[in-house]
């Protein structure tokens, strides 16, 4: 294999077998729990990363089936995403990710900065309730339930909040072990449709584990939360913020 035919195949690791194809990344179907609470805002602000705002001590836990993924296939992720502003301008920080497989963790790491780990989440329904569950190997993590349609909600307001931007923590090390790579990502869903949304009560259980460390954020308080199903595209994203930049510029 020569110089050229590397560049020109290479995208992802490895280059013989790619764990995931190219983009873009059509999701039919995707199936979301959300469920927001409050929590303590010291510890909240000691995972948001400056220069991100944070101004409610709130974060949205999230169970999210994915049954129909161009390139990945059918999974299921849960994790939580902390309401944040930049510049101004209102988004979502990713601070947590547990999914069940390989080729959206690759891709989510590499491309966009996306915090995945390899874990067993699930979103089903149990009789009246919409039921999500986190395990991390054998030891349950998270519980959340809601009651299953319980009162229909204005696809219009989930819209809204689904084109918000979210950012992420993107870290690569170089081969020396030092980081090469500490950047802000902004990214966004495009193409959108909701199918159906729903809200009612609900309830949110996080459990300690030292390598899934979510109770870190404790539930103090549900506030509300939605179940919607929806079509969308993950676009690429955009460095808003270089660190390593930032630090040299310093200098």
């Amino acid at each position: 294999m020569n110089k050229k035919d590397i560049l020109k195949n290479a995208y992802a690791m490895p280059i013989s077998s790619p764990s995931y194809s190219k983009g873009p990344y059509r999701f039919v179907n995707r199936e979301y729990l959300i469920i927001c609470y409050k929590t303590d805002i010291k510890a909240l602000k000691k995972f948001v990363p400056e220069p991100l705002q944070v101004k409610e001590a709130i974060v949205k836990y999230e169970f999210i089936k994915m049954p129909d993924s161009s390139g990945f296939g059918s999974y299921t992720e849960s994790g939580q995403v902390i309401p944040v502003t930049y510049r101004g301008k209102k988004g979502g920080y990713v601070h947590s990710m547990y999914l069940d497989l390989e080729a959206p963790i690759s891709a989510g790491r590499e491309i966009w900065g996306f915090p995945k780990k390899l874990a067993y989440p699930t979103l089903k329904v149990e009789k009246d309730t919409l039921l999500g569950t986190l395990d991390y190997g054998s030891v349950r993590v998270a519980v959340g339930t809601m009651g299953y349609k319980y009162k229909k909600l204005d696809n219009k307001n989930i819209l809204k909040a689904m084109k918000e931007p979210q950012f992420l923590l993107k870290i690569i090390p170089d081969v020396d072990g030092k980081i090469k790579i500490c950047e802000l990502v902004e990214y966004h869903m495009k193409n959108i449709k909701i199918k159906e949304a729903w809200t009612g009560p609900a309830a949110l259980e996080l459990h300690a584990h030292s390598l899934a460390p979510i109770s870190e954020l404790p539930v103090l308080e549900v506030i509300s939360a939605v179940h919607f199903i929806a079509d969308l595209t993950l676009s690429y994203g955009e460095v808003v913020y270089d660190y390593l930049k930032e630090k040299k510029d310093k200098k």
